[in-house]
């Protein structure tokens, strides 16, 4: 009668090219498996009975093999799952505004009422509560407006600007950089200005699954760069 003996003589040792030719354990399904271990059962050598410790170290070896696999698989279909959400979470963004780490805002239209412009901005005063000045650059540099921010605030103030300038004048839609001071002290202090943007298409990456937003005034910034959701 032929013996089996163990997993271990059905697949001894190999030299490192024999390895690459052949298939191990871990590359065995669950039905190979245990076919294997059925014909191992079958064709023991009655006087050398497989030893039950080492019957189930050869399962546990397999089964541990098998759950790291499925483990596998398990990630790789929750983090497919947590990629598609983000997705539908980020393209459910277009048309929202969002607050950027940019001082430049975007000066357009109104939904809805044409001959209305507005840009907005969110100004940190980080605990200041002595008010201060907001001012609006154009891209040369010129200053074209200025307005007194209100004492007592402390925490965020969201701003809007309806592209007049300092007389009153309409400006052109566009980019203006905005910047805020407050006196902390006796002496002027630039307290952080956040610029709103409308999102206006999303992108995701294949590869990693995150997603980018593409914004009103061009930039394209993932969504783990942006400061606030409007």
């Amino acid at each position: 009668m032929t013996s089996l003996a163990t997993l271990n003589e059905l697949f001894p040792s190999r030299t490192e090219e024999t390895a690459r030719a052949t298939n191990s354990v871990e590359d065995l399904g669950s039905d190979e498996f245990l076919q294997l271990m059925v014909a191992q059962l079958e064709n023991q050598d009655p006087t050398k009975p497989i030893d039950n410790s080492e019957f189930v170290a050869q399962l546990a070896q397999f089964g541990t093999v098998t759950g790291v696999q499925e483990l596998n698989e398990g990630f790789a279909d929750l983090a497919a799952s947590l990629n598609s959400s983000q997705g539908w979470q980020a393209a459910s963004l277009v048309g929202s505004s969002v607050a950027t780490e940019s001082n430049l805002g975007q000066l357009r239209a109104v939904e809805g009422e044409a001959d209305t412009l507005s840009l907005t901005a969110t100004v940190d005063f980080q605990g200041s509560t002595t008010g201060g000045a907001l001012y609006v650059q154009d891209l040369t540099g010129r200053l074209v407006y200025t307005a007194p921010l209100p004492p007592g605030v402390g925490g965020e103030l969201q701003i809007q600007w309806d592209g007049l300038d300092l007389d009153g004048n309409p400006l052109p839609e566009g980019s203006y950089r905005i910047s805020a001071e407050t006196q902390v002290n006796g002496s002027s202090t630039a307290l952080p200005v956040y610029a709103h943007q409308e999102v206006v298409s999303v992108a995701i990456n294949s590869t990693t699954g995150e997603a980018t937003l593409n914004l009103s005034d061009g930039q394209s910034v993932p969504v783990s760069g942006i400061r606030q959701f409007l």
